[in-house]
């Protein structure tokens, strides 16, 4: 997970300032980690189904 983030999503540098910032970019980068896996996984079928 952090290999990918770090080489596919360009994570090596945080942009925002300070703890707080910090901690919120890393977790929209592990959010999308993980939209991206469920998206690879189900398809667009799959998302569309599950949205009602």
């Amino acid at each position: 997970v952090f290999g990918q983030i770090v080489t596919c999503q360009n994570g090596r540098r945080l942009l925002l300032h300070g703890i707080d910032g910090a901690r919120g970019e890393w977790r929209l980068l592990a959010a999308s980690h993980n939209l991206l896996k469920v998206f690879r996984y189900a398809g667009t079928a799959g998302l569309a189904a599950a949205t009602g």
